[in-house]
């Protein structure tokens, strides 16, 4: 993708996100950036590359989203009915709903409708600039349909045009198996299995009240890292477990959710250089509350920003909006939302060169209209001109 050299003109704003160009120029070599800065500026090098003009359009970089459940079948509008009239999450979910009505669904679905299903999503996501996504399994429960869901992941890859990094989870224990052995079989057959197919480069465990504890998530990602895939962790959403203490001491990629996070949990990611991903969407949906601004900057936490697209708590699929909602309800600045869905989503998959724009980096960018952050301030009302991976147009 992106084999040739070209050169971006016509740019009337670009954040890379860390650094701010007006009327800027973008030079891209074999699907790379070359060089990036002020039009004027451009090295004479550059001057006999094929240009293309990009008549005013702002430039930011192609935007990440690092947690997604993209793969499922089957809707839960009826919880978000019986939640909206108060019914805990919690006892939908021990009463067999919840995550389990879209196992139920899912493990039903033929190969075909959820790879379509799963593309549509991928393609609106695609027309709202995001350019590289996570993709969890955990609508499986089962081993075997684990392996099926990562295994359709491997084929939906294969029909986006977007970066796609695959991520075994580990999300709830099935009924009817007990716990030490659905565990057992995850760390015996499951992540070996991922292994030798290469089907997927982490692991998740979704770590809280009603899931798995913190000693079933330490056994399974242990076992993950002795099996070369990166680990994270849904942490601290319902209650708070010790779970980003846990990723904290396994040096994971990110823990994701945080929504029952101290300051102590956060400056522990701080200082491990774990990513603190939290989903807006999801937050709201379960009315739970998010970690402020002001605490997150006191811990000195990278912080990244996700959809969590999901059918029951967060069928978002509007990274503006999410960013949104982080400036309104977290308190980010503008810019930390944009760098938070960017630089720092794509160090949460353990991939720097993604979500900015400097030499050397991807050449994932998206073209607006509207100034870089003018898509926050209207909620995600202004989408994108176009989309670049690898500096190829393949949205427009």
């Amino acid at each position: 993708m992106g084999r040739a050299v070209k050169v971006f003109r016509g740019i009337r704003e670009l954040l890379s996100p860390f650094a701010r160009y007006r009327e800027a120029a973008l030079a891209v070599r074999e699907g790379r950036v070359a060089w990036v800065g002020p039009e004027g500026e451009l090295p004479e090098a550059f001057a006999s590359w094929p240009q293309e003009d990009l008549a005013g359009a702002s430039v930011v970089p192609g935007l990440v989203d690092p947690h997604t459940h993209l793969i499922y079948a089957g809707d839960r509008y009826e919880e978000f009915l019986r939640r909206s009239r108060g019914e805990p999450y919690e006892a939908i979910l021990q009463a067999g709903g919840g995550i389990y009505e879209t196992v139920r669904a899912t493990v039903q679905a033929e190969d075909e409708a959820l790879l379509s299903s799963a593309q549509a999503r991928a393609r609106s996501l695609l027309a709202h600039g995001v350019t590289s996504l996570e993709i969890k399994s955990g609508y499986g429960l089962e081993p075997e349909a684990e392996l099926r869901l990562l295994r359709l992941i491997r084929r939906l890859k294969e029909r986006v045009p977007q970066r796609v990094f695959a991520t075994l989870l580990a999300h709830a224990v099935p009924r009817g198996w007990a716990r030490k052995a659905y565990v057992r079989a995850l760390v015996e057959e499951v992540l070996p299995q991922v292994a030798r197919e290469h089907l997927a480069l982490m692991a998740d465990v979704f770590c809280d009240q009603g899931a798995f504890t913190v000693e079933e998530a330490e056994v399974l990602l242990t076992s993950a890292k002795g099996c070369g895939l990166g680990v994270r962790l849904h942490a601290e959403q319902i209650a708070r477990t010790g779970a980003s203490q846990l990723a904290a001491r396994l040096r994971a990629l990110s823990a994701d959710h945080l929504e029952m996070a101290t300051l102590e949990d956060l400056s522990s990611l701080a200082e491990a250089g774990v990513v603190a991903v939290l989903l807006p969407g999801a937050a709201l949906s379960l009315k739970k509350p998010l970690p402020q601004a002001t605490l997150l900057r006191q811990a000195g936490v990278r912080v990244a920003l996700a959809s969590d697209h999901n059918p029951g708590t967060s069928p978002l699929l509007n990274p503006w909006l999410t960013m949104a909602l982080a400036v309104h309800v977290v308190g980010l600045g503008a810019e930390e939302a944009l760098v938070a869905h960017t630089a720092h989503a794509a160090l949460a998959l353990g991939r720097p060169e993604l979500g900015r724009l400097e030499p050397g980096a991807m050449a994932d960018f998206v073209a607006l209209e509207a100034p870089p952050l003018d898509p926050i301030y209207r909620f995600g009302e202004h989408p994108p001109l176009a989309v670049y991976i690898g500096g190829e147009r393949v949205w427009f």
